[in-house]
């Protein structure tokens, strides 16, 4: 699936218009659901397949709980590099690890995210892995809403990427 065609499938799929409050607090007049597009496999196969060609020079995929965990694992596949869940805070039972997986420490790791918007989530995980002693090479979105992910990325010190944004769907 080219990327015209991957920007045609998810918005077929996963756009809706009405009034929508997003994670960062911003009201917006669309919402593109993650579930929607993330949970077709023609659409999460080609995104595996984008984002792992940035995975090259890293030891391993990220994916902040709950959205980007099918993003994580279907890089995972195609790069064939394991993953982790980044959890958004720890639990008080099991093991009660904030990073789900493999061990990070020391390993140079591509942190995936679905749709950035101020990119809040995907930074916090960020700051989970580097606490844990990873090194994140870059963060990429499948999506990005254009919305200030970029700069919020780019000033925290982090390599920003996006397989399509919202141009991309024509919106």
């Amino acid at each position: 699936m080219d990327k015209a065609d991957l920007a045609r499938r998810i918005r077929d799929v996963a756009y809706l218009e009405g009034d929508f409050v997003l994670r960062s607090g911003q009201r917006s007049s669309y919402y593109l659901d993650k579930y929607l597009f993330e949970t077709q496999p023609d659409i999460l196969a080609a995104l595996g397949t984008c984002l792992a060609a940035y995975a090259d020079d890293v030891d391993l995929i990220a994916g902040p709980e709950l959205g980007a965990v099918a993003l994580a694992a279907a890089t995972s596949m195609a790069a064939c590099k394991p993953f982790v869940i980044v959890r958004k805070a720890q639990k008080d039972y099991g093991t009660a690890k904030l990073i789900e997986g493999t061990p990070v420490d020391g390993k140079c790791v591509l942190l995936v995210e679905d749709v950035g918007t101020t990119a809040g989530a995907a930074l916090a995980a960020a700051e989970t892995l580097t606490a844990a002693g990873a090194t994140v090479k870059r963060i990429v979105f499948a999506i990005d809403r254009m919305e200030g992910a970029r700069e919020n990325v780019d000033k925290a010190g982090y390599t920003f990427e996006a397989i399509l944004t919202k141009s991309d769907l024509g919106l």
